[in-house]
């Protein structure tokens, strides 16, 4: 029994199925999200599973490769917009979430979309939310590791 050995020699399209470890870190050296102590992550580009903007890092890389891209804000999760900045009183909001400054607040669109709200400041009656991603405003450093494509 003889094994067929294929070499991979294609590289990430926009449409690939992939197996790579990566590593999220801010300018400043928080780390945001890694997968080098777990397993590595599969993923499937254009399904919305990475960034579109750090998806698009990895188009052309080949398995094997080691890269280590700097992204600024608003090539990343773009720039924090003030507008998505707002005081809403704290019986809008969603009954049974734990209310605190500082903390993310899960919400459900009257269409059925969720999203998550962080709390900036609360009062006796309203609170300041901020809608903007986590990361928005943030340069990042992006580092991956290509193991496969699938």
């Amino acid at each position: 029994m003889s094994q067929q050995h294929q070499q991979h020699e294609s590289s990430i399209q926009a449409d690939s199925f992939l197996t790579l470890h990566y590593r999220l870190t801010t300018q400043d050296g928080e780390e945001v999200v890694s997968t080098f102590d777990l397993g590595p992550a599969t993923i499937q580009m254009g399904n919305g599973e990475l960034n579109e903007n750090l998806e698009a890092c990895l188009v052309g890389l080949v398995p094997g490769e080691h890269a280590i891209f700097d992204v600024p804000a608003e090539a990343g999760f773009g720039q924090h917009n003030p507008g998505l900045v707002q005081r809403i009183a704290i019986s809008a909001l969603p009954v049974g979430q734990d209310l605190k400054e500082n903390t993310l607040i899960e919400f459900t669109s009257p269409e059925g979309a969720e999203f998550a709200g962080f709390v900036r400041e609360l009062d006796a009656t309203h609170a300041l939310m901020d809608f903007n991603h986590p990361l928005a405003g943030k340069s990042l450093c992006f580092e991956v590791q290509i193991i496969g494509l699938l």
